[in-house]
């Protein structure tokens, strides 16, 4: 007897399949969300935060239990209410025998539902309220700024910290009653309270009442906005002049008084439906409500209008002149420009004497010829030393105290590049516990290259070897690290971590293990799960490179360390190494800024320090904020390479911003005074605000509302002339002497353009040394007819000057590459001089080697081999004595000097200038060939002898050339 099919197997074995899965899969979720919040707290009591962690991790749930609580009771209270009170014995219409069957099938799911509506709702109000933790706490440590606004005469600080979270707890209040009032309408509907299709009232007495209280609390919230909106008249932004922002004529005349009369209308209609909820009429709510929408219409809208087309345009200037005046000092005051010292400067143009000379050899002597957006091709062929290693794309500039005083430098950190690994060789073990840290920091002296063009380095090699005392190379927090590395082994173990090449090594390489604290440990079970989950890296549970020792290390870039220990401050977006105390640190500014200061004007960050070298879009998680209308660079950080300890300094103290933010993290920001000097040798002025102070400045440099209001005298920052692209020229580190400066000083310097015409209006530098003199801006502001050129014209004249022309023309050709460097602006002798490095690459695996420097001073330019030649050039005199000529790297102690390289023969004139001309330029073509051939044979006598035969030959073309046209100019046969 066959047996009986066990049919209900296959449902009992779903049922209990279906929770398990569910049960699963609720595990998986908050386990993959505990090790997001554990790991991350794992983090910050690696950098020694954890408070950073817990106050904002508290202040976003009790943002998000608050807000999500009290919408979700809302809503289920609404919908509670129109249950409760709904009809006993809904009329008998056939609208309600439809409905009927919607209340039968939802009846038996009605608290689910009401529920579920209420925690959805609730979940999603929660989450976005969550997202404004750094409103609250804002709010909840407000600084006075000790300004008082011009209309109002409140504190700017209720502007900044408290009109924000007033504006956010408002819009919340009246999106949670908006909700209720949609909520009430459907359950009333719904359950016969609110009927479409009456027989006898259209609503209930409960409907009533409770819709009329909820549309009178809608009005009072309403009539809250409209009076905090007057104060959003000191912040919005119109386009009066040029991005202008505040109050103007119309809006203190006009808008302020409707959004007054807005309120009282408002208020009024209020109580209209508090008296609705006593007194079944609706005739009378609905026409005050009628006149609050007609009010808003002609009283918000029309009017305003009318006093703008009337009142302000027939007399613009007149009529705005007041609040013109009140935006440029908000706007001069709010990026700390109001100081700035502007002083009228010549822009003549004289022969300099000996004296002149001589008074700016301070300048003259420290012009930075080492380009760093051009160098790092050059310092990753020579201080690479391994296809693993290398440098970033453009490098930084900072001075070092040496022998001899201070000198200017391009500095760069020699880091790990896990895409120089060959492919071969690319596996887990190698990518994150063998290629682990760079090593090393390069640095050159910026104002000298050697005989061949090469920097002069006083810090390379490794291991490194040069003047600054490097102790500990080993670089594990970078701006190119792998994303996380394991590093660590007990004491004994024999080390797998590359530390550096060696050839002199059996194996080729010195192994190193990480004895430092940074990092978190990943021996046990436990930790080494959490990572693999955070990762999604089962590596991390399967290898036998963890040990009981082993520290994982992420978040390796400065600036995502910095951001995540102070994510309320825009960060710089240029760190930059130094070597302090024999340690290899970087340095990061970090930025308080607003978008809620009044009558300042508003700028793209992205935009404005975006340049030729940098471009920008938009905001990101180092820089939040793209708009704003006040920035202080009020915290300088400090990471170090080797234990990624991040330390902050208040560097500006005063700023209110900052003191707010310290107040909501104690002891997170320290005090300047605890920076040690070592560290503060290498602060310098930060290039993201000077590129916003600079583009504000161009404009707001006019404190005359009448000029400002024309425009005729704003400037424009030029672009970059030695690119393609057109892109802001950036700003340049250099050391020099002011007009008024007793001697040079390391500053950040930019140039000003007039509207419309191509030469200087301004120069601005601003002290970039600690000292008293720090941050201090000086504008030269050159007359408006003045003939100087501006950088456009300047390196027009380089490139149109018929000798200067040939000489590139031959130098790019023959497999070469010509590669202009940064055009230098330097105040001198009452006008301005212009200087250019220009570098020579070859077409095929070349890097930029300096091998001319071009100048320019007033209408006379130059091209020559170094820098005192071009300068001499310009002047009619030798500016500067001829130093003795730099070594190449590493020097033979004995070298063969080889066989003399004899001259070649230069050929007299033929008499014909046409021929004489084509042999000369034939002949230089040779030389240049000649002297390339001999640069890449290493033999630089040779090639010094086939640049005096280019030169010879190029004399000879210009000779010839002038014969051909019958104007010898001047020079001599």
């Amino acid at each position: 007897m066959a047996s009986p099919t066990p049919v209900a197997a296959a449902p009992r074995r779903g049922r209990v399949l279906l929770p398990t899965i569910i049960v699963l899969a609720v595990i998986v979720i908050g386990f993959v969300i505990f090790t997001s919040f554990y790991t991350d707290w794992l983090w910050f009591d690696s950098v020694g935060e954890t408070e950073v962690f817990t106050v904002t991790l508290i202040t976003r749930l009790a943002l998000f239990a608050s807000f999500g609580l009290t919408m979700a009771v809302v809503l289920a209270g609404t919908l509670w209410v129109a249950y409760r009170f709904r009809p006993a014995v809904p009329p008998l219409t056939q609208e309600q025998a439809g409905l009927e069957r919607y209340r039968m099938a939802l009846d038996p799911f009605r608290v689910v539902i009401t529920l579920g509506i209420a925690a959805l709702i609730g979940l999603l109000a929660g989450i976005s309220a969550s997202s404004e933790w750094s409103t609250f706490l804002r709010w909840r440590n407000a600084t006075d700024f000790g300004i008082t606004d011009p209309q109002f005469g409140l504190d700017i600080g209720f502007y900044v910290f408290t009109y924000p979270f007033l504006r956010f707890v408002l819009g919340f209040a009246i999106s949670a009653t908006l909700l209720a009032v949609g909520l009430a309408v459907a359950a009333h509907y719904l359950y016969g309270g609110l009927r479409l299709q009456p027989k006898g009232d259209r609503m209930s007495t409960a409907a009533q009442v409770h819709l009329s209280g909820l549309i009178a609390l809608l009005l009072l919230l309403k009539a809250a906005a409209y009076w905090l909106d007057r104060y959003g008249l000191m912040i919005k932004s119109e386009a009066l002049v040029q991005g202008f922002t505040g109050m103007k004529y119309a809006d203190a005349n006009a808008v302020l008084p409707a959004l007054q009369i807005l309120t009282f209308v408002a208020l009024i209609t209020a109580v209209l439906f508090i008296v609705n909820m006593l007194v079944r009429n609706w005739v009378i709510p609905m026409i005050g409500l009628g006149l609050l929408v007609l009010t808003s219409i002609l009283v918000g809208g029309v009017y305003p209008a009318i006093v703008q087309q009337f009142q302000v345009r027939p007399s613009e200037l007149v009529r705005e002149q007041p609040y013109i005046e009140r935006n440029i000092n908000a706007t001069r005051s709010a990026y700390d420009i109001a100081d700035a010292q502007i002083q009228e400067y010549p822009g003549t143009v004289e022969p300099p004497t000996e004296t002149v000379i001589d008074a700016n050899l301070g300048t003259l002597e420290n012009i930075r010829l080492l380009d760093p957006a051009l160098a790092s091709p050059t310092y990753n062929q020579l201080q690479q030393i391994r296809a693993y290693y290398s440098f970033n794309d453009s490098l930084d500039v900072d001075r070092y105290a040496l022998e001899g005083g201070q000198r200017g430098a391009i500095v760069a950190a020699r880091e790990i590049n896990l895409a120089g690994i060959p492919d071969s060789q690319r596996n887990w073990a190698n990518d994150h516990a063998v290629y682990t840290h760079g090593y090393g920091f390069v640095s050159a002296y910026d104002n000298t290259a050697d005989n061949s063009g090469q920097p002069d380095f006083f810090e390379s090699d490794i291991p490194p070897e040069g003047l600054l005392g490097i102790e500990q190379p080993r670089i594990y927090f970078g701006e190119i690290s792998p994303t996380f590395s394991i590093v660590g082994a007990p004491e004994g173990t024999p080390p797998v971590e590359l530390d550096y090449p060696d050839d002199a090594s059996p194996t080729g390489q010195v192994n190193n293990t990480y004895t430092g604290n940074g990092g978190v440990a990943v021996g046990g079970l436990f930790n080494r799960l959490l990572f693999a989950t955070k990762f999604q890296d089962s590596n991390i549970l399967l290898t036998d490179l963890i040990n009981e020792e082993s520290r994982i290390l992420w978040d390796r870039d400065p600036l995502t360390r910095v951001e995540k220990i102070a994510p309320w401050l825009t960060l710089d977006q240029d760190p930059y190494p130094a070597v302090v105390n024999g340690r290899i640190v970087w340095l990061v500014d970090g930025y308080t800024t607003s978008n809620e200061y009044p009558y300042s004007s508003r700028v793209s960050l992205s935009e404005v320090t975006s340049d030729s070298i940098t471009v920008r879009t938009g905001s990101s998680a180092v820089a939040p904020r793209d708009q704003l209308n006040y920035a202080r660079n009020s915290v300088k950080a400090v990471v170090d390479a080797y234990e990624g300890t991040v330390t902050l300094y208040a560097w500006d103290e005063s700023d209110p911003i900052l003191q707010t933010w310290m107040k909501a993290f104690p002891g997170v920001v320290e005090e300047r005074g605890a920076m040690p000097p070592e560290i503060e040798a290498h602060v310098r002025y930060p290039q993201d605000l000077f590129k916003v102070q600079r583009v504000v400045m161009s404009r707001y440099h006019v404190t005359d509302p009448a000029t400002f209001y024309n425009g005729t005298d704003f400037w424009i920052v030029p672009f970059d002339p030695t690119q393609s692209i057109q892109q802001f020229q950036p700003p340049y580190y250099l050391t020099l002497q002011m007009p008024g400066q007793v001697g040079p000083a390391f500053s950040l310097t930019t140039t000003f353009a007039p509207q419309r015409r191509p030469t200087l209006a301004a120069f601005m530098a601003v002290d970039s040394a600690p000292g008293d003199g720090y941050g201090t801006i000086r504008v030269l502001q050159l007359p408006s007819n003045t003939t100087i050129p501006g950088p456009t014209q300047v390196q027009n004249n380089f490139e149109s000057d018929p000798e200067i022309s040939a000489e590139l023309s031959l130098l790019r050709r023959g497999g070469s590459e010509v590669n202009l460097g940064n055009l230098l602006s330097l105040p001198f002798n009452g006008g301005l001089l212009y200087v250019e490095p220009v570098y020579l690459r070859a077409t095929q695996d070349g890097y930029p080697l300096l091998r001319k420097v071009l100048a320019g001073y007033g209408a006379n330019v130059a091209l020559e081999d170094t820098l005192d030649e071009a300068l001499a050039a310009v002047f009619e005199s030798d500016p500067l004595p001829t130093p003795e000529p730099t070594p190449g790297p590493n020097p033979d102690p004995n070298p063969d000097p080889g066989p003399t390289p004899t001259p070649t023969p230069t050929p007299g004139p033929s008499g014909d200038p046409l021929t004489d001309l084509q042999t000369a330029l034939a002949d230089a073509e040779a030389a240049y060939a000649r002297g390339q051939a001999a640069l890449a044979d290493g033999d630089f006598a040779a090639y010094g002898q086939a640049q005096a035969d280019l030169e010879a030959a190029l004399r000879r073309a210009r000779e010839a050339e002038a014969r051909l046209t019958g104007d010898d100019g001047g020079q001599p046969a």
